[in-house]
C-alpha cells in the first residue's frame, strides 16, 4: 500500500511542472545567463560585500561576454532601538536595503527593478570594541542575505528571459 501511494505521489510531482531551476548544470540557461551578468563597483563596504556575495552566487567569472548588467545602489543604516532612564542606547537596529536593476546590455532595456533588504539587531554593550564588532559582523550577515535574495530574483528572471532547452 506504501509502495502504491508513494508511486501515485511521485506521478503528481511530475504533473505539476515543476522542474529544476539549474537542470543541466553550468550548461543550463539559467547557469549560463547567471554567468553573463556584469556588477559594477558598489560603493562603501557594504557594497563590497554584497558586490563579492553576488559574484559568488552567479557565478560571474569573465568566462563569458556580459549580456546583462545589474546595477545596485545600497542604504545601509543603522538606528537606536533601545534607550535607557540616563539616555545611554541598549539596542541598535542595522538595516541594509538594495534597490536593483538588470539591464540588458545589447538594449538597455530594464528586465527587473526591484528591491531587496534585511535588518539585524545588535545589543550596546559597555565595550565600545564589542559593539563595533557586533555591527561589522550584522553588515556582514546583512550583506549575504541581501545578495542571497537578489540572486534567487535575478535567476528567476532570467529564466523567465531564457526558457530551458529540452
Amino acid at each position: 500500500m506504501r509502495i502504491l501511494l508513494a508511486l501515485a505521489a511521485l506521478l503528481a510531482l511530475t504533473a505539476c511542472g515543476l522542474s529544476p531551476m539549474y537542470a543541466g548544470g553550468a550548461n543550463s540557461a539559467s547557469a549560463q545567463g547567471l554567468a553573463a551578468v556584469e556588477i559594477p563597483a558598489i560603493q562603501g563596504r557594504g557594497g563590497w560585500l554584497v558586490k563579492n556575495a553576488l559574484d559568488q552566487r552567479l557565478g560571474v567569472g569573465g568566462k563569458t561576454a556580459p549580456q546583462y548588467r545589474l546595477d545596485v545602489r545600497l542604504d545601509d543604516s543603522l538606528e537606536a532601538l533601545g534607550v535607557l532612564n540616563d539616555d545611554t542606547i541598549s539596542r541598535e537596529r542595522r538595516i541594509l536595503r538594495a534597490r536593483y536593476q538588470l539591464i540588458e546590455i545589447a538594449t538597455g532595456a530594464v528586465l527587473l527593478d526591484a528591491t531587496a533588504g534585511s535588518d539585524a539587531g545588535i545589543d550596546v554593550v559597555s565595550s565600545e570594541y564589542a559593539t563595533i564588532a557586533a555591527e561589522q559582523k550584522a553588515l556582514e550577515n546583512l550583506a549575504l542575505e541581501v545578495a542571497d535574495r537578489m540572486a534567487t530574483q535575478v535567476a528567476l528572471t532570467l529564466r523567465a528571459q531564457r526558457p530551458a532547452q529540452p
